[in-house]
């Protein structure tokens, strides 16, 4: 099963707070941290409401 890494390039400071909680759930806790997780849906939701704040690759 392939991963997605994604990393948090813009700050959650001034964003909805759905949004921080969001970020936090992902396991990003500072600007630049990358992380791996897996490819599924519940993972593509959640990336896809903070689209504007990750960069997501695929591994």
């Amino acid at each position: 099963m392939a991963n997605l890494r994604i990393t948090l390039v813009k700050s959650t400071i001034g964003a909805v707070p759905k949004h921080k909680k969001t970020v936090e759930a992902l396991g990003l806790r500072k600007l630049n941290k990358t992380v791996e997780l897996p490819d599924n849906a519940a993972t593509r939701g959640m990336v896809k409401q903070v689209q504007h704040l990750v960069k997501v690759e695929e591994v």
